[in-house]
């Protein structure tokens, strides 16, 4: 299987349509990358409900409604941050399924992590299941936004195809 953005995008689309699923990102340093690569896919307007781009810290709070105590004590970095934005993204637009990305791009390290720190949240509203994952990617700020975006769009391939989640990639 390809692993070019728009390949991969395809294959995602073309899967959630099939299961009759929607999606919805919300995303912080990939910046609106994520939501962009899904609706290059033709057909993405039959599952792809919205994006919301959180870059701000507080924004998660207010837009997706991430817990802002959380926020204060863990900051944006953060598998539960992740998995929160997920979760507030499927219900602002009233997905089947979410995805968050959270971490630092770089150059330098921001939050007490170091640059190519990665979260993805996933949410399934329909069985109530959220997850985080965690990645290290090495690389200019360019680099780390589009493996951040090629690993979320792996994972959702992965569970679509599965129909699980692998319990040793999960964040606790």
């Amino acid at each position: 299987m390809s692993d070019s953005l728009a390949e991969l995008s395809a294959q995602v689309v073309h899967q959630l349509i099939d299961r009759g699923l929607t999606i919805a990102c919300a995303e912080s340093l990939t910046g609106g990358l994520l939501c962009a690569t899904l609706i290059d896919t033709a057909g993405a307007s039959n599952c792809v409900r919205g994006g919301a781009c959180t870059y701000a810290t507080d924004t998660k709070a207010s837009v997706l409604h991430v817990d802002s105590h959380h926020l204060a004590r863990k900051g944006p970095v953060d598998p539960d941050t992740a998995t929160m934005m997920a979760e507030g993204v499927a219900e602002l637009y009233q997905s089947d399924w979410a995805l968050s990305t959270t971490g630092v791009a770089g150059p330098g390290p921001a939050d007490g992590y170091e640059a190519g720190t990665v979260y993805i949240g996933w949410c399934d509203r329909l069985t109530g299941q959220s997850h985080a994952w965690k990645y290290l990617f090495a690389g200019d700020r360019s680099t780390i936004r589009k493996e951040t975006v090629r690993h979320a769009l792996r994972l959702v391939r992965g569970l679509l195809a599965d129909g699980g989640i692998d319990d040793d990639a999960r964040v606790r």
